[in-house]
């Protein structure tokens, strides 16, 4: 019976060191990174507003074969710059590709820093004509309607729907986790209409509508800011904006 409890104790600690060396996330005041599925991490980060106070604002980084993705900078460069390094050590991959899933802050915000550590970015040709029209840091690459990129041996999507928050508002897709980074375009549960100073109100729904037609097999949505949720996420949205 002694050797049985040393035993179990000693397995309870291996589990425990174990989980501690595996846990990756990275949590501050300012920052934090959580798994949200097997290759895929959220990104959290703040901005402060003047009408809805200290916002946190999510992205997604997707990760394969030693290569990494990521749909929307932090929101400053400080902030771009820990992320950055936390991709290289924690999971020890180069950042291929970074996507801006609009032209505000909580998408762009960090873009310098991924540019000053040679990471290409891309985004919607409409995302860029709004960043040079605006004086801000702009994407490198441009793309149409659809963008899709390998991260290892893994597909990603990033593709213009319609508009809504904004008229450059993309989504992002990881098809093998089945994960959708909706972006400012898709509200968490319960959430107010939030900022519409650059929105289209009357096509949103519809916009909404088409991404749930066309991914309907999508188990996780991330949305620009809140919890992430499954489809209901989508049809939330669609009820909030619809004419």
């Amino acid at each position: 019976m002694k050797h049985c409890f040393f035993y179990g104790l000693a397995f309870l600690l291996l589990s425990c060191k174990l989980s501690a060396q595996t846990d990756k996330s990275y949590v501050s005041d300012d920052f934090t990174i959580k798994k949200v599925k097997d290759n895929v991490y959220e990104h959290t980060s703040y901005l402060l507003t003047d009408d809805f106070g200290k916002v946190p604002c999510n992205g997604m980084i997707v990760y394969d074969g030693g290569e990494a993705i990521v749909f929307d900078t932090p929101t400053n460069d400080s902030i771009a710059d820990i992320l950055i390094d936390w991709v290289k050590d924690s999971l020890d991959c180069t950042i291929v590709a970074v996507i801006p899933t609009h032209f505000h802050d909580d998408c762009l915000g960090g873009l310098a820093a991924f540019h000053k550590n040679r990471i290409p970015s891309y985004a919607s040709n409409k995302t860029i004509a709004f960043a040079k029209a605006k004086n801000l840091i702009m994407p490198q690459h441009g793309f149409h309607k659809k963008l899709e990129l390998k991260v290892g041996e893994r597909k990603i999507i990033a593709e213009f729907n319609g508009e809504g928050h904004t008229k450059d508002n993309i989504i992002g897709y990881f098809p093998s986790r089945r994960v959708m980074f909706g972006g400012c375009l898709i509200k968490e549960m319960n959430a107010s209409k939030g900022y519409l100073g650059d929105s289209n109100v009357e096509s949103w729904s519809e916009t909404v509508m088409k991404i749930k037609q066309k991914y309907p097999e999508a188990e996780l949505i991330i949305p620009g800011h809140g919890k992430s949720g499954g489809q209901e996420l989508l049809d939330y949205t669609i009820n909030l904006f619809k004419q």
